[in-house]
C-alpha cells in the first residue's frame, strides 16, 4: 500500500469520525512529508530506521509508513475503516446515489481545516460531479469570513483549478450571513458573480420570533439568495443550542415563492432543520438541498444522514437541488 494514501485515508476516516483536530492534522502533515520525498527514500528510511528524525513524523505516523512500505494495510487504517463500515444509514440509500454535488463546505481561507485543492479533489474522489465552496462572509470575524477583496482573489483561483480538474466542476458561492434587518453581508455586486449564496442567521439567534420571521423572509426573497442555510441554528452536541424561534410556515412559503432551497444541514451536531420541520418545508412546496456543510475533506461523506432525513420526511427527489445535473442547478441559482 502507498503509505501516502494510507495516511491521507486515516485523516479522512478521523475526520468523518469528528476526531480532534491536532489527530487528523498529525496524518496529514506526515503524508506531505512523504510526498516530498525522493523515490525510494522512504524505503531507504525505513531500513535505516530514521523516519521519526524528520520534522512531522511521529511515531503513530512512522508505524503507519512502515507497515504500508511493508506491503501491509496499516493496523490502524484497519481498525478505523472496520469502525467506519459503511455508515449509511438505511433509509436514503436511492436518494444518496442520485446525489450530483453539495452545495455547502468550507476550506481554510474562513474556518475550514484544509485548502481549496484538497476539499475539492476529495469532493471527486467522492463521486462528486460538482461542488460549492461557501466560505464564510465578512462579518463573521469568528470565522475569518473573507472580505470583498478576498473573495475576489479566491474566485480567480477557483477560476484556475477547474481548468485542471474538468469535468469536474468547483462551483463559486459563499455562506452568507443574514444581517439582524435580514439583508445579506456582502457587496451585491459581489454576490451577482457567484454561481450559489447560501444564507444562514450566525448572530442574535434568539431574537423574539416575530423579527426573526421578517429577518428569514427578508433573506430568502433575497433575488441573490439560493439556499437557506442550517435554519434553526440548532446545536446538539457539547453545551447544544435551542433552535431558533420563527414561524415556520411563513418562512417556507417564502422559500417556495421565491425558489430559495432549503438546506438539509447534514452535519451531526446540527441535523437542522428538524423533522417536524422538515416535514413543513416539504408541504409548502420548498425546494431542498442536501449539505455536508463540511469544514474538511473527511467530513464531505455526511450526506448519507441527510438523505436519510429526506426521505424519512417524504422529500421528493427532483425537489432536492443536489441531484442536479450543473447546468440545471446553475440556471436555476441565476
Amino acid at each position: 500500500m502507498d503509505p501516502v494514501t494510507a495516511l491521507r485515508r486515516i485523516a479522512f476516516l478521523l475526520e468523518r469520525s469528528q476526531a480532534a483536530t491536532y489527530r487528523v492534522k498529525a496524518f496529514r502533515t506526515a503524508a506531505e512529508v512523504v510526498a516530498a520525498m525522493e523515490p525510494g527514500e522512504a524505503a531507504e528510511r525505513v531500513a535505516a530506521g530514521t523516519l521519526e528524525r524528520l520534522s512531522g513524523i511521529g511515531p503513530r505516523t512512522a508505524q503507519v509508513i512502515r507497515e504500508a512500505q511493508a506491503g501491509e494495510v496499516p493496523g490502524y487504517l484497519e481498525r478505523l475503516e472496520e469502525a467506519a463500515a459503511d455508515p449509511a444509514p438505511e433509509a436514503g440509500r436511492e436518494l444518496l446515489a442520485r446525489l450530483r454535488g453539495d452545495c455547502h463546505l468550507h476550506s481554510d481561507w474562513s474556518d475550514g481545516g484544509s485548502p481549496i485543492v484538497e476539499m475539492g479533489l476529495t469532493a471527486a474522489e467522492l463521486g462528486h460531479e460538482w461542488a460549492v465552496l461557501t466560505d464564510h462572509s465578512p462579518r463573521l470575524t469568528v470565522a475569518n469570513g473573507l472580505s470583498p477583496e478576498r473573495l475576489r482573489e479566491q474566485l480567480e483561483v477557483v477560476e484556475r483549478l477547474n481548468e485542471e480538474w474538468a469535468p469536474f466542476r468547483l462551483l463559486t458561492g459563499i455562506e452568507c450571513d443574514i444581517l439582524p434587518d435580514g439583508s445579506l453581508d456582502q457587496e451585491p455586486e459581489l454576490l451577482e458573480r457567484l454561481d450559489v449564496v447560501v444564507v444562514s442567521v450566525h448572530s442574535k439567534l434568539r431574537m423574539d420570533p416575530a423579527p426573526m420571521t421578517r429577518r428569514l423572509e427578508a433573506a430568502v426573497l433575497n433575488p441573490r439568495a439560493n439556499i437557506l442555510g442550517h435554519c434553526t441554528g440548532r446545536l446538539l452536541s457539547g453545551r447544544g443550542r435551542p433552535e431558533s424561534r420563527f414561524d415556520a410556515d411563513r418562512v417556507f412559503a417564502a422559500c417556495a415563492e421565491a425558489g430559495t432551497a432549503v438546506e438539509i444541514n447534514c452535519r451531526p451536531e446540527r441535523l437542522d432543520p428538524p423533522r417536524r420541520l422538515l416535514r413543513r418545508a416539504v408541504e409548502a412546496g420548498a425546494l431542498v438541498s442536501i449539505d455536508t456543510d463540511a469544514h474538511a475533506p473527511g467530513q464531505l461523506d455526511w450526506q448519507p444522514y441527510g438523505c436519510a432525513r429526506a426521505e424519512e420526511c417524504d422529500v421528493p427527489a427532483d425537489r432536492v437541488v443536489t441531484t442536479w445535473p450543473v447546468e440545471r442547478l446553475l440556471e436555476w441559482a441565476a
